[in-house]
């Protein structure tokens, strides 16, 4: 395998399990299980649910509602597994229920609404929109576009058309900030999320976006990496939940606290991972990814906490300690320290959560699983 040049270029993914001695039968069987624990599994296990003849949803089960952050991440499972059934229902029901067809939000998509597609609220979560149009653009590759609304390329580019134009008419606000061309938190705030930070994504979009904007993407994908580099700390690796255009972490905000390592701040490391398998542009990536793992070298998961950037803990334990393993293991992609092979085996001997805040956690585990078994893989 070539490992000069990233899964992009080359075609080739890594097997990490393979890697540290896991056997191939064993590793596409564990990846096949873990799909159908989560999509049908035990009531204590599975995320995913059918509504009539043609709709799916995944559960948050923490907070027993639907959020455009788990049917997104569901669609990007089912095309990364080629589950054709499960994606078109998942995106049905986002089209159906949450994506606005009028108005200040109009092809956005409500964030937050119940089991029964009833709104909790209007606004949009822009990690949402980002993975509803990559997953989108990967299930056109893989099956071909359908009719509306299964025409997948052109529902991908109605998204990204609005994520970057929206308020140009006077009304709305875009997603990416027009002058640093970073993500914001959500399109009414002055400041980003580090962990919806995807330019791996980025770069696919400048090559399958409206041409007009295939430029925005490609500059929208080097000032991600940059910003970075900005918002993960020098020594310990963490990133705050909320930060600044500058990296620098957001003050309190009137929903809480997000200057510290907690909950969103976790998906960093998995996105840098992901970022280097694929692209392999940002030699500081393997740096960053060798530092978070050094900090948690010695932390049992059990003991996983809240944590201020430049390491101190908390008394208040980690929420998602089985999804702060998977996105360290996720690391590994980039990781070139004594610790990769560690935090693979580690996860390797973790299970599925089960229980009432599997959610987030078990998201961010079969992530893990794809990328580790060399397939979370780019369609094009």
């Amino acid at each position: 395998m070539n490992t000069t040049e990233g899964s992009f270029y080359t075609g080739e993914y890594r097997n990490l399990f393979l890697e540290n001695g896991l056997r191939p039968e064993a590793i596409q069987q564990r990846l096949e299980d873990t799909w159908n624990e989560m999509f049908y599994g035990a009531p204590d296990v599975r995320l995913y649910h059918t509504m009539d003849d043609d709709k799916g949803y995944i559960v948050d089960t923490g907070n027993t509602d639907v959020r455009t952050e788990g049917m997104s991440y569901g669609m990007m499972m089912a095309v990364q597994m080629d589950k054709k059934e499960e994606f078109d229902r998942l995106w049905n029901f986002a089209k159906v229920f949450m994506q606005h067809t009028e108005g200040r939000y109009k092809d956005y998509f409500a964030w937050q609404c119940k089991l029964d597609g009833t709104r909790l609220s209007p606004g949009p979560a822009p990690d949402g929109e980002e993975f509803f149009a990559m997953a989108l653009f990967f299930a056109s590759s893989r099956w071909g576009d359908g009719a509306a609304p299964f025409n997948y390329s052109e529902q991908a580019r109605i998204i990204l058309r609005a994520c970057v134009h929206k308020g140009e008419d006077g009304e709305g606000d875009p997603m990416w900030d027009p002058e640093t061309r970073l993500i914001k938190f959500i399109p009414e705030t002055p400041f980003s999320d580090p962990s919806y930070h995807l330019p791996h994504f980025y770069d696919l979009f400048a090559l399958q976006a409206d041409e007009a904007d295939r430029a925005f993407w490609k500059d929208a994908a080097a000032r991600s990496r940059d910003y970075l580099h900005l918002a993960c700390h020098p020594v310990t690796g963490l990133s705050p939940e909320y930060a600044n255009y500058d990296g620098t972490p957001v003050e309190p905000q009137p929903h809480g606290d997000f200057r510290h390592f907690f909950s969103d701040a976790y998906r960093v490391a998995a996105n840098i991972g992901l970022d280097y398998e694929w692209f392999r542009c940002d030699p500081w990536q393997v740096e960053q990814s060798n530092r978070i793992q050094a900090f948690f070298r010695d932390i049992d998961p059990a003991d996983y906490r809240r944590y201020t950037i430049d390491g101190q803990p908390f008394d208040e334990l980690s929420l998602h300690p089985v999804g702060l393993l998977s996105t360290l293991a996720m690391a590994s992609l980039a990781a070139d320290g004594p610790d990769a092979g560690r935090f693979v085996k580690l996860f390797w001997n973790t299970p599925l959560r089960t229980g009432e805040r599997r959610y987030y956690d078990n998201c961010l585990y079969f992530f893990t699983m794809l990328a580790l078994s060399g397939n979370y893989r780019i369609y094009l």
